[in-house]
């Protein structure tokens, strides 16, 4: 069963929980007791720091925590592998759309949330039924404790957990969307579940190259320094920029506020996120970002290269990019040598890493044009939007 929330009371609860006046957060932010209460933010802060993004939605919506139970059926790696048995829930948020119209499932990437789309919820469920979750243990979704010690349980943390979810919302034939992590477990989750992904659409993926490749030369060479030496030890020992945070204290949403501001403005071709928008970022339990260092080796170089598995790939796939974007389009190009299934890769100008909020309208257009046989009565004759470039 689902615990279902309708938008009205979304939008009471944003208000229950809307930003106190300035005197009233100066007083509770420097109080000794405040300062003393060293912890990191509950998920229930975090869910309602996403229903005040989501409060601007105009198109009508379910959030819900959906049962995934405690572990799979018959599965010999348990993905949360806890001390405790209890139900884990994923936080998901449905969209209002027309009748007939294609489901299109979107997943985050590290560090972020479903939140993170609250740009583009709009213009996409005018097109497609929008369902975004939150990864277990991201944003407000459970936050089991990872004890996951290779990289196959990692990945199967998060594949295992999405198809529990998949079955209990009784989903099929989708088209899958993930940004950057979330675009490698969604190309893990499609290489292992083919049957049920229509289309796949990477957005900046993460884990195209490996350590090996060529391009990887200067990490070899900057890990033999002493700083290289030192961050390389950290990363191993999984030091995430979530402990930074928490390690920070009281004045650890300050600085992701300061961050998050300066971030999504670098490339934007639009507004840049208010206060408001950018408190969603903020540190919870640790749980899911604990997967860093077993997916990827110090660089984000992948450890399991889906370049590696680019001859396996069962389902069109689609490859969008910001022209800044630091994941490299040449690791999805060599990729698309070697697939044997209909593949093509889109660059969206004024846009980095987060091209979706960056240049919402141009990753619009881009998602129109990935997606033109479903949408299109005639796709074959559909041309590449204006600003846009295939690579």
């Amino acid at each position: 069963m689902a615990e279902e929330i309708s938008k009205s009371e979304l939008r009471s609860s944003a208000a229950a929980t809307s930003t106190p006046s300035s005197s009233t957060t100066a007083k509770s932010r420097w109080s000794w007791p405040s300062v003393l209460r060293w912890i990191p933010t509950s998920t229930n802060h975090i869910i309602a720091a996403e229903k005040r993004l989501l409060s601007i939605i105009k198109t009508p919506y379910v959030q819900e925590q959906v049962n995934i139970g405690s572990s799979p059926p018959g599965s010999k790696i348990r993905w949360f592998r806890s001390s405790s048995d209890e139900p884990r829930f994923i936080n998901t948020v449905t969209f209002d759309s027309k009748e007939d119209s294609p489901t299109l499932i979107m997943v985050h990437g590290y560090g972020a949330s479903q939140g993170f789309f609250f740009r583009n919820f709009d213009a996409l469920a005018s097109r497609f039924r929008v369902i975004a979750i939150d990864q277990l243990g991201c944003g407000g979704s459970s936050r089991p404790d990872f004890t996951c010690k290779s990289t196959e349980e990692t990945e199967a943390w998060f594949i295992d957990s999405f198809e529990e979810w998949r079955k209990a919302k009784n989903l099929s034939n989708f088209i899958l969307l993930g940004h950057s992590l979330g675009g490698y477990v969604a190309a893990k989750y499609a290489l292992k579940h083919p049957e049920h992904v229509q289309h796949l659409i990477l957005v900046g993926p993460a884990g195209f190259s490996a350590q090996s490749d060529a391009k990887s030369e200067w990490i070899t060479k900057f890990r033999a320094t002493w700083k290289g030496a030192i961050l390389n030890h950290l990363w191993e020992s999984n030091f995430t920029p979530q402990k930074i945070i928490r390690g920070l204290g009281p004045w650890g949403p300050d600085l992701v506020r300061k961050y998050t501001n300066a971030r999504f403005g670098a490339y934007s071709s639009g507004s840049v996120l208010t206060t408001e928008e950018s408190s969603l970022l903020t540190a919870a339990k640790a749980s899911g970002e604990l997967c860093l260092k077993y997916i990827f080796a110090f660089g984000a170089f992948a450890r399991m290269p889906l370049l590696h598995s680019a001859p396996e790939w069962k389902v069109p796939t689609t490859f969008i990019y910001g022209f800044e974007d630091w994941m490299n389009y040449q690791g999805a190009q060599e990729a698309r040598k070697h697939m044997k299934v209909p593949c093509e890769i889109i660059r969206v100008p004024q846009g980095g890493h987060f091209v979706f909020i960056d240049n919402p309208s141009g990753f619009h257009a881009a998602m129109f044009y990935a997606c033109r046989r479903f949408l299109s009565p005639d796709p074959d004759h559909e041309s590449l939007p204006e600003g846009l470039s295939s690579a």
